[in-house]
């Protein structure tokens, strides 16, 4: 099972890390015409690309290991360990690049944008005054890497925890007949 878990789960983990760093390094900044929405959907979708491989390796843990059953507990055991695997080399990759490797201002980029989006709704000056404090005070959090960390697994888990959740509904089974 331990052998499993790794493989599938580091497949994952290096699956999702490479597209994030295509994604976030590629056509953010070099292509330079990728708009945030466009690249937080591309984003998510690298995300479920990535974590087909936990659906995969929980059909494999179930038809190689264990006989072609499995419950659905074990299932999301199965998948949940995969899934913090890759999450985690996500995590370091994610960090690696921000604090190395992205170029200055990248927060700041991000901010312009949502409150341009705000101010183009119509938000009031308060609500503007109110979003710019908030997004000052994330900026500075930001820096730490620790809170960086616990804020990119809580982008990425959430993902992974419904692909899992999916995958073992389907993948349970209780009795196996050839």
């Amino acid at each position: 099972m331990k052998k499993n878990i790794i493989v599938y789960g580091l497949t994952a983990g290096v699956v999702v890390s490479v597209l994030m760093l295509f994604t976030t390094n590629y056509l953010s900044y070099c292509a330079g015409n990728v708009d945030y929405d466009t690249s937080m959907l591309i984003g998510y979708a690298s995300m479920l690309i990535a974590f087909s491989i936990v659906y995969v390796g929980i059909r494999n843990y179930r038809d190689k290991y264990n006989g072609g059953v499995i419950s659905f507990g074990k299932a999301f055991k199965v998948g949940i360990l995969m899934v913090l695997i890759a999450s985690t080399i996500f995590v370091i990759a994610w960090l690696i690049d921000y604090f190395f490797f992205m170029p200055p201002g990248f927060i700041e980029k991000n901010f312009t944008y949502e409150l341009d989006r705000l101010k183009t709704s119509g938000a009031s000056q308060v609500e503007i005054v109110e979003k710019t404090k908030e997004m000052e005070n994330f900026a500075r959090m930001y820096k730490n890497p620790f809170f960086n960390a616990m804020m990119t697994y809580a982008i990425i888990l959430p993902v992974g925890l419904i692909v899992t959740l999916i995958s073992s509904l389907i993948l349970k089974r209780k009795n196996y007949t050839k």
